[in-house]
């Protein structure tokens, strides 16, 4: 058995029709969704919040639509839905910030994320493995550019691990001493 919601004793005894001024849940919503809003917004500092509260509160609404008998007073009804909801997401939020002596933010280090520091370390990259044979080439970029594991490069280049381990520590050694990827580092 459902009890109903937001009766008046001076309509009590009235006929239902005769309290209904708004035929469906949707014609309701239409009519006075901009003034809902603006309640809406008056209790959150972000209009999109404002938006999800209302929301909220017309989806409460909904459920008890065909219990609420005096549609006269679904602005009240909607009103405290709204204050509710707002209130219980206020004391479920969490608070995020604590007071702290230093902040616990590492110190920024030198030229590390500077975008045009990074795309030049990367230019001055490619130059060097250019200036390796074909094969040793391949070798890297299949290794640490592709992230292939050595036996994988080499059945990728039809050779045998061995030559893979040797060729690639072999162009690592040239990498390090490439004068141009000696200032980088």
């Amino acid at each position: 058995m459902t009890t109903p919601v937001c009766t008046s004793a001076s309509t009590a005894a009235e006929p239902a029709a005769l309290t209904l001024p708004y035929p469906s849940f949707a014609s309701y919503v239409r009519a006075r969704q901009p003034v809902l809003l603006r309640t809406a917004r008056s209790l959150t500092a972000n209009p999109s919040d404002a938006e999800d509260l209302l929301q909220t509160a017309l989806t409460k609404t909904y459920v008890a639509w065909e219990r609420i008998q005096d549609h006269r007073a679904l602005d009240g009804y909607v009103r405290r839905a709204l204050l509710n909801t707002r209130t219980s997401q206020w004391r479920k939020r969490r608070v995020d910030e604590f007071v702290c002596e230093e902040l616990p933010e590492p110190e920024p280090v030198p030229g590390g994320d500077d975008p045009a520091e990074q795309q030049a370390l990367h230019d001055a990259m490619w130059r060097a493995i250019m200036k390796l044979p074909a094969r040793q080439r391949a070798m890297v970029v299949l290794r640490y550019y592709e992230d292939l594991s050595e036996v994988q490069t080499a059945e990728v280049l039809g050779v045998s691990v061995g030559t893979v381990k040797s060729a690639v520590s072999r162009a690592l050694g040239k990498l390090r001493e490439d004068p141009e990827l000696g200032l980088v580092r």
